[in-house]
């Protein structure tokens, strides 16, 4: 057994000394790092793919997994990829991780929204009291019917109620004591538990006595990140929120890395599912432990999110949606318990993300052990609603967002537009709905670009550019969410780049393709730097730790790929429509990009083309908001079937016109 080896890694907060040896010495960097609590964004799944987990070697050697080739630090620090790198086994290493490699940040997540519907209070869990007076003489066919009309009067429903198997055995076992007995039996149980179902209503328990704080769950699952609200069913108090990154991240950083690793690997499917699971457990939990008042018990989840997220969290193969016909298993509104999807199971340890490393030490302060669990009780029988979507790339997230939006009873035209790794748009002409998804990539979320991250602590979220005299100015999301002009920036965020397309434009920076213009020499010379790759960029600040933070000429071509992406979907579309952009009543911007993004700028680019800032209406987290309406109401649930019934789904591929549309959209202003 060789000696142990002294790895210290920096970052931009702290630096850490370990001890490596045995056989974490063999381990990739990545799951190394990963062991003590520092992921990095392996988005491609550890593939090799990406420069998700890009990471400077400062001092020392490090080993090529895929050969015996080294890489060492003796003149200059070289960059690697850590899915591709391991320790060599020899003399002490130094390691530098930028603050986009890394994965263990605050995310700046949205959790509010604006609902644009009314709110019933009609939730998906029910219960009702049960006043009769037993008599010997009724038939079961009676009892039954006497159950059915008592509980249909109670939802105020004329549809017809039906009795799960375990109510029908206790009724039958009920029945068969009072016909067996001379003396007059023990009451009927008084109250029944009603769920919604996707054929309507059902008696699924009997009970003693009333559940006395009945909690539900509305979540959010995207591709990057999760949120959810606890929510008070007998009043519809929404009573704590949380978010954090979906931890699948750490094995693709969109649906069609994760779709294609399934295809690709036969226990990705079962891995995926525990990730999902996992990252909504800790979330329910710590948000129950933010609750101040008597615990209640968590009774039913309603769940929106993509159509791949779905699949992955129920457990079902997303294959088939990687290739045409993307075809998905199922879109319907579909109900599995909370057992199943096992979001009842206790926290088991091993490697995790950010929220783990928050949770211990927020456990360690408040004196409790990290495997504590919550003061409220997760009922392994709950329901969990999969709410309904259209087809693979139109989703349950999106028809969630045309109902509380408001958009489904707009007179319209009206969009939503909701921008993220997927553009994804729906437009609504009189009674017709059309959507589609348009592959904008992950650049507005930092992936790929030279000091990109993803909107959290450190990152720059706007951006002023003036000429005369020149200067530049920048805001930084600060540990509250709160945005601080000065702060000491890690990297910048897709408000922020969309922010220096529009300013870099309108000062004459930038020109037309997206190059700097020559005449910027002048105005910015002492801004404009050689990138690492020998190429032009634009120095923005000086980060935290020295470094500069740059925007380059590569980097903007990868934005205005991902602009002209989401621009000609809308193009499209809206032809299709037979309407302009100035024909619009009301386009309703979606997500926690459109909360953060300035919406001159946005129009300004040409994210949004042709259209005027009051046009534009911000809704926040859509998908959430669905969840948390269906949760209240079972009548949403049903309308968002309808919904989902009435959606033309565009396939942006196969039309003739997107192509030619989208090389129109690369260029600014």
């Amino acid at each position: 057994m060789g000696e142990p080896i002294r790895l210290e890694v920096r970052t931009a907060e702290e630096t850490h000394v370990w001890s490596v040896e045995g056989g974490e010495v063999e381990l990739p960097l990545t799951e190394l790092l990963r062991r003590r609590h520092l992921p990095l964004n392996t988005r491609c799944g550890e593939r090799g793919l990406c420069d998700g987990c890009l990471i400077e070697l400062q001092a020392g050697e490090l080993m090529s997994r895929s050969s015996d080739q080294t890489v060492r630090a003796e003149v200059a620090p070289q960059t690697v990829r850590g899915c591709e790198y391991r320790l060599s086994g020899t003399g002490p290493v130094t390691l530098h991780i930028p603050a986009r490699s890394l994965l263990v940040y605050e995310p700046e997540v949205l959790t509010d929204f604006r609902l644009n519907v009314p709110r019933a209070l009609n939730p998906v869990w029910r219960q009702c009291e049960l006043s009769h007076e037993q008599k010997t003489e009724r038939t079961l066919d009676e009892l039954r019917e006497w159950l059915r009309t008592t509980v249909a009067a109670h939802v105020g429903e004329e549809t017809a109620v039906m009795i799960a198997d375990p109510v029908e055995a206790r009724l039958a076992e009920s029945y068969k004591a009072e016909r067996n007995q001379d003396e007059k039996t023990e009451p009927f149980p008084p109250v029944a538990t009603i769920e919604f179902r996707p054929d309507g209503w059902t008696v699924t328990g009997l009970s003693e006595q009333a559940t006395e704080r009945p909690w539900g769950v509305a979540v959010d699952v995207g591709t990057t990140t999760v949120v959810i609200l606890l929510v008070d069913l007998s009043t519809g108090r929404i009573l704590a929120r949380a978010a954090d990154f979906n931890r699948q991240m750490t094995l693709g950083d969109n649906v069609l890395t994760r779709i294609n690793l399934c295809i690709d690997d036969s226990g990705a499917l079962t891995r995926l599912q525990e990730l999902a699971s996992r990252t909504i457990r800790s979330l329910a939990r710590k948000a129950v432990r933010g609750v101040e008042e008597p615990a209640g018990q968590i009774v039913a989840w309603t769940v929106a999110g993509n159509t791949t997220m779905l699949h992955l969290l129920a457990g079902v193969d997303p294959s088939p949606m990687g290739t045409v016909p993307f075809t998905p298993r199922f879109t319907d509104h579909r109900v599995s318990s909370a057992a199943d999807l096992r979001l009842t199971e206790r926290e088991t340890g091993g490697a995790s993300p950010t929220a783990d490393v928050r949770e211990a030490a927020e456990g360690a302060k408040q004196g409790r052990g990290p495997s504590q669990p919550a003061s409220s009780e997760a009922a392994a029988d709950a329901a969990v609603h999969l709410l309904p979507g259209a087809a693979a790339y139109v989703g349950a997230d999106l028809c969630a967002g045309v109902f509380s939006s408001g958009l489904v009873y707009d007179d319209g035209p009206s969009l939503l537009v909701d921008v993220g790794t997927n553009g994804e748009i729906i437009v609504k002409h009189g009674e017709h709905l059309a959507g589609c998804a348009t592959a904008a990539g992950p650049a507005f979320e930092g992936a790929r670009l030279t000091s990109g991250m993803r909107a959290g602590r450190g990152a720059i979220s706007h951006i002023r550019i003036a000429t005369e005299p020149p200067g530049l100015d920048v805001d930084v999301i600060e540990n509250d969410g709160a945005k601080r002009q000065h702060g000491r920036p890690r990297g910048i965020c897709g408000s922020g780049y969309i922010d220096f397309l529009a300013e870099g434009r309108r000062c004459g920076l930038l020109g037309p393709t997206g190059r700097f213009c020559d005449s910027a020499n002048e105005a910015f010379g002492d801004r404009i730097v050689a990138d690492e790759a020998g190429g032009r960029a634009f120095r923005i600040a000086s980060g935290r730790g020295g470094r500069d933070i740059l925007v380059s000429e590569a980097d903007i071509a990868l934005l205005l790929q991902a602009k002209a992406a989401i621009a000609a979907g809308i193009q499209i579309l809206l032809r299709r429509a037979g309407v302009s952009p100035a024909d619009v009543k009301t386009l309703y911007l979606a997500g926690g990009f459109g909360m953060f993004i300035d919406v001159p700028n946005a129009i300004a680019c040409g994210l949004l083309p042709g259209f005027r800032p009051e046009q534009v209406q911000l809704v926040g987290n859509t998908s959430l908001a669905g969840a948390y309406l269906a949760l209240l109401d079972a009548a949403v649930v049903t309308e968002l079937s309808r919904i989902a019934e009435r959606m033309e789904v565009v396939e942006l591929n196969l039309d003739p016109d997107f192509e030619s549309e989208y090389i129109d959209q690369l260029s600014l202003p």
